[in-house]
């Protein structure tokens, strides 16, 4: 027996929450960005995120609304993305507060920045992992904007990486669940893939 959600006959907030409950877990851009005037430095997580492209390397997040970390974007053509790491948890919540679009995040909660190496907005000094991008382009869909970001600069702690890699069990990513929770890392298994010649041979 299932329940029967039907989007056009819902109000689009009450299927906003059915999505966000199921399309589970979402990784969070944690965007840093400058307004135009080069003063202002914004830090938002954003929790539709994920790759786009290998080569180039591209990723994207989207943003329901018109808000700050688009509209730097669009103006300046840059923005970091910030790994958004278990011990943050609190900083990163509170980034997600409505601020007034010329009071910085960085400054209103008081977070450490860095200079980034090929981009002009700041990174998060106590995040393992900052993805410096350049904007590629937007995409508009319906109240949302898609934003693809190509990839000019990876900065990695040291403490993180093993032998040339990021330990996931160092990086403790979070990640969005439904309503107000939030998922950490549990149990880690590696499962290999399996080539079609060594499916063939099991068989």
């Amino acid at each position: 027996m299932r329940i029967d959600f039907d989007p056009e006959a819902m109000n689009s907030r009450a299927f906003y929450k059915l999505l966000t409950a199921v399309v589970v877990p979402r990784p969070i851009a944690w965007v840093s960005t400058l307004a135009a005037d080069g003063q202002t430095a914004n830090l938002a997580p954003h929790s539709f995120f994920t790759v786009a492209c290998t080569e180039p390397p591209i990723v994207q997040f989207t943003v329901v609304g018109r808000k700050d970390s688009l509209r730097n974007a669009e103006a300046t053509g840059e923005f970091v993305v910030n790994f958004a790491p278990e011990p943050l948890i609190e900083q990163i919540n509170a980034t997600a507060t409505d601020f007034p679009a010329d009071l910085g995040e960085f400054d209103a909660v008081g977070i450490e920045r860095e200079a980034s190496l090929r981009v002009r907005p700041p990174r998060v000094a106590a995040s393992p992992v900052a993805l410096e991008c350049r904007l590629h382009s937007t995409l508009r869909l319906g109240n949302s904007t898609v934003v693809f970001g190509q990839v000019v600069h990876a900065a990695v702690r040291e403490e993180v990486v093993e032998d040339g890699h990021p330990r996931i069990d160092l990086l403790r990513p979070l990640s969005r669940l439904g309503r107000d929770e939030w998922g950490a890392t549990g149990g880690i298994r590696e499962v290999s893939r399996i080539r079609y010649a060594d499916w063939q041979q099991q068989g």
